[in-house]
């Protein structure tokens, strides 16, 4: 029986919440998620002011003005950056750069322990210190059974044990600089998809002075076996194959819905890599992509 008039039709692919919003497995194939996961918690730090530009465009800076966050919609690598400077009105001393697919419990991760230890210089996280953990990224992915992957010209790879994921250790001297302007020169990376080595569908970089408990936090992330919640049509699109689903609860599905009704399609999150312009500071070409 043909609809009445005063009632659209069903929007492609349309059903309930339970339908639209899956559980999915692993994280590092089931996309970007809701932007929203990892600004809310940045807008909720205490001290921490946020501008808004162009109607879309976030960025953040931390109360001793020495952290700078910025998530714009448009740019070349697309994704969060966060860069530390001692000198606030200095080149950063290290910047994370997380492309736009990367998932958003990844970035989360390395952004709550970044503003949960940055009000006593991470102190806390050093040698002596009460949350001090031996375990670097690397020896943390080894326990969740991550393995060598053969040895490639000037890098260190750790597979996880699906094939999905990796880490990369650069080898050899970093140049500082270099490592600032071109994200792709950064010593560590983490990368997932169904070829996470050679040609990954997204790519988080870590500059050489990025304080190891961050990597590490976001590489745990990446190794939960938990699934996420996600808008089921915003799953990269060579992924299904590769990803579990299964149906979200209500209580879970109104979450990811109130976290994703910012970001309505797939591809939600298109978002920026490069720090904020900082008073006093020309920003090199990287800045500006």
């Amino acid at each position: 029986m043909p609809l009445p008039p005063s009632v659209p039709p069903p929007a492609p692919h349309a059903g309930s919440l339970e339908h639209e919003y899956v559980l999915a497995a692993p994280v590092a194939l089931a996309g970007s998620g809701a932007s929203r996961t990892v600004s809310e918690s940045l807008d909720a730090a205490v001290g921490w002011s946020k501008a808004i530009a162009f109607g879309t465009d976030a960025y953040y800076t931390s109360p001793c003005q020495r952290v700078r966050i910025a998530n714009p919609v448009e740019s070349h690598y697309g994704g969060w950056t966060i860069a530390f400077a001692e000198d606030a009105l200095g080149v950063p001393d290290w910047i994370a750069t997380l492309g736009r697919e990367t998932p958003a419990e990844v970035v989360s991760a390395f952004t709550d322990a970044l503003v949960a230890g940055l009000g006593n210089s991470f102190r806390d996280h050093l040698l002596g210190g009460a949350l001090f953990v031996p375990t670097g990224p690397a020896a943390l992915l080894a326990e969740q059974g991550w393995e060598p992957a053969p040895r490639q010209s000037g890098a260190h790879f750790q597979v996880a044990p699906d094939g999905h994921a990796a880490y990369r250790i650069r080898l050899g001297p970093a140049h500082t600089y270099d490592e600032l302007m071109d994200p792709e020169l950064s010593t560590w990376r983490l990368s997932g998809g169904p070829d996470p080595l050679t040609a990954p569908t997204w790519q988080a970089y870590f500059t050489a002075g990025t304080p190891q408990h961050l990597i590490a936090a976001s590489a745990k992330a990446l190794a939960d076996p938990e699934p996420v919640s996600r808008y089921v049509h915003a799953i990269p699109e060579r992924h299904p194959p590769l990803v579990t689903t299964q149906p979200a609860r209500r209580e879970r599905s109104q979450t990811a819905a109130a976290r994703a009704r910012s970001v309505p399609g797939s591809r939600q999150l298109r978002v920026l890599a490069t720090p904020m312009p900082q008073a006093g500071y020309t920003a090199p070409p990287r800045r500006q992509r």
